[in-house]
């Protein structure tokens, strides 16, 4: 098992401290490119350097580079930081079974088991914190009924809350989550010997 794991008090060393400030740096840098995909959503790569992170010092540090991503996300945020609380949330189910299961067995066929299965819990925890915060939040900020969140998405076919969460949201949040699961599956081995490079 991971000493980072089993011993706390050793996360916070000089060497993963540099690493964790650099990969928020880079997480960071990326939430900042979004790419349009379907009605509101948009697509980021910000949680790469989160679970580069997560793979590389464990599930504890992962999870301080996507609190400081969020925290740091605040400075551009337009929807008085729920928007960062719904991404620390969703990207949280990503990272903890993504790291849990990659440190109790480090192997590649371990690290694509968790990420898919991080994938799958944001997928579902995406939905329900679209229904339960993101969605009420809206119609609260900005006066709309659920008719006027329906006609602000703007896709054919979608004419009440459980198609929106289940075609659009779902489906958007599963292919994030594999596109991410991806990116990273292709990048963590060439970057490994930075990422475990002695600081």
């Amino acid at each position: 098992m991971n000493k980072t794991e089993t011993h706390p008090h050793r996360i916070l060393t000089v060497g993963n401290m540099t690493r964790i400030a650099v990969l928020t740096a880079a997480a960071c840098i990326l939430d900042l490119i979004q790419i349009p995909i379907v009605a509101f959503y948009k697509l980021d790569f910000g949680n790469v350097p989160v679970l580069l992170g997560t793979f590389s010092m464990g599930t504890v540090p992962g999870i301080i580079i996507l609190a400081l991503k969020c925290l740091i996300g605040l400075i551009h945020t337009s929807s008085m930081g729920i928007g960062k609380l719904a991404d620390f949330i969703m990207s949280a189910a990503l990272i903890i079974p993504a790291g849990l299961l990659y440190h109790r067995n480090k192997t590649r066929k371990t690290a694509v088991w968790g990420m898919l299965t991080g994938t799958l819990c944001m997928t579902v925890v995406g939905v329900l914190v679209n229904l339960w915060i993101l969605i009420p939040f809206y119609m609260t900020a900005f006066h709309m009924d659920m008719q006027g969140i329906l006609n602000y998405a703007g896709v054919a076919g979608v004419d009440a809350q459980w198609k929106l969460l289940l075609m659009i949201t779902g489906p958007f949040n599963l292919l994030k989550g594999l596109l991410l699961s991806l990116v990273t599956g292709l990048i963590y081995k060439p970057l490994s010997p930075l990422l475990h490079q002695k600081l």
